[in-house]
């Protein structure tokens, strides 16, 4: 796993004003893939409530979507909500819940306006019902967006995602001689969407923790010391440099 040098604690504060990186020169990657950890350390190591690091998150959701979108970053994928996730204390649960339904509301308009596509990855029906009109509502008003697809990950998990899949193919009738991956990849949460190319993860972290593990099987990794919460420009341009300076082999010489 591709790693970075280790940052000093808070030195990319959410309150500051995010400069203007520019994206490194050379190939990017087509299809970014995050796991954003790291928020309930960072409110920790600031004697806060988790809840003050998911909502400092929400600011670098932004930063790493506007970053995307600049920089001709056609697929992002955001990991928001695991199927493990719903072990968490329920007033946390309940906490993250309205606060992807206010992240929605307050930038539609400008996701919108940037040319953004939503997608939700997932099995929406364990999520309350508010959110999931909520979901409807900004995926139908963000459909015509071109520029960026932003995927969001919710109630996912990627075993679930493939018992689902599976079930798809029965459902359908489908002999088991005319099951190949193209089958099964048309019956994933991610049909019609390219394959990772790169996977980041946060707060040094180094495990998938269920996530796109049948796309992500080639993905370049990315282990990020910092917490999501002080994930900028910056970072993501060293992820980049990082992602560049690999050779792709795909299993071949």
């Amino acid at each position: 796993m591709l790693k970075t040098s280790p940052v000093p604690p808070g030195s990319h504060s959410v309150t500051q004003t995010p400069s203007v990186v520019p994206p490194p020169p050379g190939k990017l990657p087509a299809h970014v893939a995050v796991i954003m950890d790291g928020n309930g350390r960072w409110a920790r190591a600031r004697g806060l409530a988790r809840a003050s690091g998911h909502r400092a998150g929400a600011a670098a959701v932004r930063r790493t979507v506007d970053c995307c979108a600049r920089w001709g970053v056609p697929y992002l994928t955001l990991y928001a909500f695991s199927t493990e996730n719903w072990n968490r204390p329920p007033a946390e649960v309940n906490a993250l819940m309205r606060l992807l339904g206010q992240f929605l509301r307050r930038e539609a308009d400008s996701l919108a306006g940037a040319g953004v596509r939503l997608r939700v990855l997932g099995d929406p029906s364990r999520l309350p019902p508010r959110l999931r009109r909520e979901l409807d509502r900004v995926t139908e008003q963000l459909a015509g967006g071109r520029r960026l697809t932003l995927s969001i990950a919710l109630n996912y998990g990627g075993r679930d995602e493939l018992t689902r899949a599976f079930r798809r193919l029965l459902a359908r009738g489908i002999p088991p001689e005319a099951v190949d991956e193209a089958a099964v990849s048309a019956a994933l949460d991610t049909a019609g969407l390219p394959d990772p190319d790169l996977v980041i993860r946060t707060a040094g972290e180094e495990r998938l923790s269920n996530f796109l593990i049948w796309q992500a099987a080639y993905a370049e990794y990315y282990s990020e010391p910092r917490c999501w919460p002080d994930f900028g420009p910056e970072a993501l341009a060293e992820a980049f440099r990082a992602y560049q300076a690999r050779a792709r082999k795909f299993g071949g010489v």
